[in-house]
């Protein structure tokens, strides 16, 4: 088992860099940083109903892999994308596995990660059914200092969330630096939606909120309403529709855009929206036009949800090859989605190429 993160991660199961044209000796030797609390994640699926008081539900399907914030960092990764995360590990067998999975398998840098001694790793039970998750998480606050933020390396974006008073210096420093701050948000289990938690905004170039939650917050009825008002809060807003799609707007470049979701069958969609800010980030940092941005973020949320977990659901480019190769060659898809993703024939590599990714299993390790 690893100890130390490493500064210069292995690479992982992807051959493409989409930020290739903008390395530099000069520039950051980090593309995103991010924070936050690492879960171990247990999935159950295929169950045909909720959990009934007083019975045993037994699933069809389980997998185990590293939760929370990991989701958004190994999706980073994946997409090629140079990720260092600041997070705290326990001292346990959960730990042990988190991080070996992250820092070895997926080429995360963890130097601004540390193990807390005595710590156990926080646990979430994930039951995935009717398109719809329920999760129960248990956990203790990490011992202080809980992350090092103080080691973060100067990188081109970083991923917060907005919360009253939750915002640290760390995020007005990188923006400070010129990093490019993308920003979600939880829900309000208080039912206020106070308005004073988009406070930080300023601080942020992107806000990728989803529709319930950005109506709540600027008390308007429908998703375009939503992101028309948040746009004139930040840069660039997105509103997310789930298997809808997204809509967005620019406004450092004035372009608008609303495009809808890819169907699939859905197997876990735990995951779903790091997955899509994930997407979104690679083709902001790449230069890419909004509705590219978004199609693809669309596409790499599609593809997460047809397998378990949150983390190692997230596709790299070998599967966003496979399935443009899929939909051209043997079709499945309407002349708009076609063209909507024909962008991607001059992104992607000649060949799918050989890039297993790990998924997660139903367990977290076999003794040899």
């Amino acid at each position: 088992m690893s100890t130390t993160g490493s500064a210069h991660p292995a690479p992982t199961g992807s051959s493409l860099d989409p930020l290739a044209a903008l390395r530099s000796d000069g520039g950051p030797a980090t593309d995103v940083f991010l924070t936050g609390t690492v879960f171990l994640d247990i999935v159950f699926t295929g169950l045909d109903h909720a959990p009934v008081r007083g019975t045993e539900t037994w699933a069809r399907g389980m997998g185990s892999s590293p939760g929370g914030v990991a989701n958004m960092a190994t999706a980073l990764r994946r997409l090629g994308l140079r990720t260092a995360l600041a997070a705290a590990f326990g001292d346990d067998m959960y730990g042990d596995y988190c991080w070996d999975a992250l820092s070895d398998s997926e080429g995360i840098d963890l130097t601004p990660s540390h193990r807390a001694k005595g710590w156990h790793s926080p646990v979430t039970v994930s039951m995935a059914y009717e398109g719809e998750r329920t999760m129960v998480s248990h956990g203790h606050e990490a011992p202080r200092p809980c992350v090092s933020v103080a080691a973060r390396p100067r990188s081109r974006a970083c991923v917060t969330s907005l919360a009253p008073g939750r915002v640290g210096d760390w995020v007005r420093q990188a923006h400070a630096e010129g990093s490019l701050i993308f920003a979600d948000t939880g829900w309000d289990e208080t039912g206020a939606w106070d308005p004073d938690t988009l406070a930080d905004l300023s601080l942020c170039h992107a806000f990728l909120p989803n529709a319930t939650e950005a109506m709540h917050y600027t008390r308007t009825d429908s998703p375009e309403a939503a992101v028309a008002a948040l746009a004139e809060l930040v840069p660039v807003a997105v509103v997310t529709k789930g298997p809808k799609g997204a809509v967005a707007i620019d406004g450092t470049t004035g372009e608008q855009a609303d495009v809808p979701g890819l169907r699939v069958e859905a197997l876990d969609p735990t995951g779903a929206g790091d997955v899509f800010m994930a997407g979104f980030t690679t083709g902001t940092l790449a230069g890419w036009p909004l509705a590219d941005r978004l199609a693809f973020a669309n596409l790499t949320a599609a593809l997460s949800v047809q397998h378990f977990g949150g983390s190692l659901s997230a596709p790299g480019w070998s599967e966003v090859a496979a399935w443009w190769q899929y939909a051209r060659r043997i079709g499945g898809q309407s002349p708009e989605v076609m063209r909507r993703y024909s962008f991607l024939d001059d992104l992607l590599p000649g060949g799918r190429g050989e890039w297993p990714l790990l998924r997660a299993t139903p367990t977290i390790g076999f003794r040899s």
